[in-house]
């Protein structure tokens, strides 16, 4: 490889200043999405905010509905991954090809680890909203369409979707909602004075 043939350098070797920008730029992104990382209820919060925001702007300016209607569908597929375990249980020939969730009571717990992470599914609402939110500022987005028709495909698509999801969760046993093995507590001590060393 030659001088300058690196993404972001110049004639002469030196990475050029709009390389050194865009790098920077990715830093402190990063940077924030990693501090954001412990805060989940802010974070969906926030989306959740995004999520009204682009819903009046949408309602105010009659229009956009595809837009709307492709965020729908990119959102359900987010979903459904989020909802997915990893390694999908009906691929798999009940001979040893790796872990599987457990199906009886005395069996070792395993934790369910889902296809899509929680913070991914996160990130990915969050920048289909917002790229959703720009797509509004350009008239090329605002397709005419009978925007009920596009409501009632969107409710089947989701009603069958889940149907479908919750069959497969119920045939494979498995539920995405657990938070961890349970804990016993001990026996209480009935005087409740503390113990004299």
């Amino acid at each position: 490889m030659s001088e300058g043939d690196s993404v972001g350098d110049s004639i002469h070797g030196k990475p050029s200043t709009i390389g050194r920008f865009f790098t920077r730029l990715g830093q402190i992104y990063q940077s924030w999405l990693d501090k954001s990382t412990p805060f989940s209820i802010v974070r969906w919060g926030v989306t959740l905010l995004l999520t009204a925001i682009y819903m009046i702007r949408v309602y105010i300016l009659q229009g956009w509905y595809i837009v709307t209607y492709a965020l729908g569908i990119y959102h359900l597929n987010l979903f459904i991954a989020f909802l997915s375990p990893k390694v999908d249980p009906s691929l798999l020939d009940d001979g040893d090809e790796g872990p599987s969730l457990p199906t009886k009571q005395n069996e070792e717990f395993r934790p369910f680890i889902r296809r899509l992470p929680e913070f991914k599914f996160w990130h990915s609402a969050t920048k289909g909203i917002v790229i959703a939110m720009i797509c509004t500022f350009f008239e090329a987005f605002n397709v005419p369409v009978f925007w009920p028709i596009l409501v009632m495909y969107f409710i089947m698509l989701f009603c069958i979707t889940m149907k479908r999801q919750i069959k497969h969760m119920v045939k494979y046993r498995y539920l995405p909602f657990t938070h961890g093995k349970r804990t016993y507590r001990g026996k209480e001590e009935p005087t409740g004075k503390p113990f004299a060393s």
